[in-house]
């Protein structure tokens, strides 16, 4: 997001080529110079000059019930059902949304179609990291082979305000650091849904959802936002955010 508020979509950062200096974390402010995708006709994306990046700020903490972090995030807009995000897709053209979920009912862990790069896949990561770097080619192709795909996937099942149950499948870059963390493990799944779906149930959970450019009627949860729910809330007098 921008300092406004303004969700935006920044591509391609080929992290594990960028400079140590200018490596970012989540919830971290920095500055470069963008401009808008010519090739995405999505309103929030954007193509960042990878080599511009600065580090405005150290990580927002999390301390005081995350205060610096939902004051930072007070702007965004925040659907309280998948229908009402759906309706701003097709009025508005919102690509990009913050969704509450009233309840994460499941997370279901199956195996991935394919669980290596195919070639084409492995042509379209390395065209995205050709654009707009000053990276050389043999580095990007050894930066491919540390990248490993997930050979899960991971779909929430949520209940939105109005009743309805929704599936969505988790892009989380955080999913995938835990499946690598924890993937050794017998009970892997069990921890991983200790953590996605037991503990993240108890917090004032926030999707970050996203479409994918050529289906834009399909949306994903590109990541999670967890804070601790309010103690307001807690006694049944409010939430993070006006509803």
């Amino acid at each position: 997001m921008d300092e406004s508020g303004q969700l935006i979509r920044l591509f391609p950062v080929p992290f594990r080529l960028v400079a140590d200096e200018q490596q970012f974390r989540k919830w971290q402010w920095i500055k470069a110079r963008v401009r808008k995708a010519s090739d995405d006709n999505r309103p929030e994306s954007y193509r960042i000059s990878v080599d511009t990046i600065e580090i405005e700020s150290e990580p927002l903490p999390t301390r005081n019930e995350w205060l610096e972090r939902r004051r930072a995030i007070a702007p965004v807009e925040v659907f309280d059902d998948f229908a009402a995000l759906e309706e701003a897709r097709l009025n508005r053209g919102v690509s990009l949304g913050l969704l509450r979920p009233s309840r994460l009912l499941d997370l279901r862990i199956s195996k991935a179609e394919a669980g290596e790069w195919s070639e084409e896949e492995k042509a379209k990561l390395m065209q995205a990291q050709n654009q707009g770097t000053l990276f050389d080619q043999d580095a990007e192709l050894r930066s491919l082979k540390l990248l490993k795909k997930l050979p899960f996937d991971f779909h929430y099942h949520h209940e939105g305000r109005d009743g309805r149950v929704h599936k969505h499948k988790l892009v989380d870059w955080e999913a995938g650091a835990l499946y690598w963390n924890i993937h050794r493990k017998a009970d892997w799944q069990a921890l991983f849904r200790q953590k996605f779906l037991i503990e993240f149930a108890r917090k004032d959970v926030l999707f970050l959802m996203g479409t994918i450019h050529r289906f834009p009627h399909q949306w994903l949860i590109v990541s999670v936002l967890y804070p601790p729910k309010p103690l307001a809330e807690v006694v049944g007098q409010g939430h993070l955010f006006e509803r």
